[in-house]
């Protein structure tokens, strides 16, 4: 969250403190991912000023080094072709949106994947094997993939298949166990210990760590259909899931066990991710990211067992041209939403950036970081609820924006009227 980056920037740069704008009258301190994208921004604005979009740009660096390290994992292990479409495919799929926002998701997969070659280099014998500068690039990655976004560190099970390999030494992998524990054990007390600790001591919630898995389990069963959708619709669109599929399909038929081992391991491990989730799964897309890099796998798998190479090259440029324009709209400032990028200048003639505002865009934080402010996001409902505004007038809040277009819809207030456009009005309390 870009809200996180500025108050690193403008309050406080302890990175185990993040804090938020949105949570009212407290300090906005809350347990959430490691920061560790947005503290990257921090350390850019210290050299050239802030500005939200370095985090675009840093997201995307990583994201793209991430897709070439992904490249050089699948060609260890099979041949370039191979290599090749499993990621290409990766790069247009869902991937090539998120890579380009200021969210964790592909910049922390990413950070593990480049962790997971250094690893298998370590480990699997293959060339140079035991270099300790090779378990240690592992240890480093995988630990700050893994803080970034605890969910990439499913992928890790994929290690159960070199260490059941005879051929590998004991001492190698006692070895590996070794940095293994070291350098994960850091994210276990991150989101064990220090978020819960931060949620306790500053009251105010917001990472989500997931429901039982009965009650997620139970979401999950109960909208089987949702769930599908983001599958086929949202990770590689209608050609690449029919590629994956297909993949899936021939390597079963032709008993291809190394596709098998390492879609089923990878699958049954993300089902824990999916089943701890619940509804959020398939509410919010990106929570599949970290699997996407299987099914590219898989489906650029199938793609290279095509023996006509053109008609491989079509379905690539099919898929290529559906992923890509599913995400078209990104490309574009959505017109509804420009309006609240005047929303800090407005807000600046009636108050001062220490005045705490309210916000009817409900559960998006977007607005609240455009006004340049903080205090509270409600819904239409709760501010037509008078004794809710008052409570919050009484917690010292001074104006209420009331969102015409992005982010909320128009309800009329009796309250003094200060601005008035055709995108929000900014009323005094």
């Amino acid at each position: 969250m870009t809200m996180v980056a500025r108050n690193f920037v403008e309050i406080d740069n302890n990175i185990l403190y993040p804090r938020l704008d949105i949570a009212g009258d407290k300090t906005g301190i809350t347990g959430m991912e490691l920061p560790l994208l947005n503290y990257a921004v921090y350390g850019v604005s210290k050299v050239f000023g802030y500005d939200s979009w370095y985090g675009r740009l840093i997201n995307l660096l990583v994201s793209s080094i991430g897709i070439f390290f992904f490249f050089k994992l699948v060609r260890r292990y099979f041949d370039e072709k191979v290599a090749f479409y499993s990621a290409f495919i990766l790069l247009v799929s869902i991937w090539f949106g998120y890579s380009r926002k200021i969210i964790p998701e592909t910049f922390a997969m990413s950070l593990v994947i480049i962790g997971v070659y250094y690893g298998l280099k370590f480990l699997d014998g293959k060339s140079n094997p035991g270099r300790p500068v090779h378990a240690l690039t592992y240890g480093v990655f995988v630990g700050l993939g893994t803080l970034s976004k605890i969910s990439t560190g499913y992928i890790l099970v994929i290690f159960l298949l070199p260490f059941f390999k005879k051929t590998i030494p004991v001492a190698r992998k006692a070895a590996f166990a070794g940095v293994s524990a070291v350098f994960i054990f850091p994210t276990l007390i991150w989101y064990f210990y220090w978020v819960p600790f931060l949620v306790e001591k500053y009251e105010f919630w917001h990472f989500f760590m997931g429901e039982s898995i009965l009650v997620g389990g139970k979401a999950i069963f109960n909208n089987l259909l949702a769930v599908s959708e983001i599958f086929y619709f949202m990770a590689l669109r209608y050609s690449g899931f029919i590629v994956f599929l297909g993949g899936l399909i021939y390597a079963v038929i032709k008993k291809k066990w190394l596709i098998l081992k390492l879609f089923c391991i990878g699958f049954f491990s993300f089902l824990i991710i999916i089943l701890k989730a619940g509804d959020r799964f398939y509410a919010h897309s990106y929570y599949l990211i970290p699997f996407v890099p299987i099914m590219a796998l898989v489906a650029g798998y199938g793609l290279s067992r095509i023996k006509d190479a053109r008609f491989a090259v079509l379905l690539l440029l099919a898929i290529s041209v559906e992923g890509i324009s599913n995400q078209l709209y990104d490309f574009n400032i959505n017109k509804k939403q420009v309006g609240i990028l005047t929303l800090e200048k407005d807000l600046d003639k009636f108050s001062s950036k220490e005045d705490l505002i309210i916000i009817n865009s409900g559960g998006h934080p977007t607005p609240m970081y455009f006004s340049g402010r903080k205090g509270w996001i409600l819904r239409n409902d709760e501010l037509t609820d008078s004794e809710q505004v008052e409570a919050l007038k009484a917690k010292n809040a001074k104006l209420v924006v009331v969102l015409k277009q992005a982010f909320g819809t128009f309800v009329d207030l009796n309250l003094p009227v200060l601005h008035d456009s055709e995108d929000y009005r900014i009323y005094k309390l």
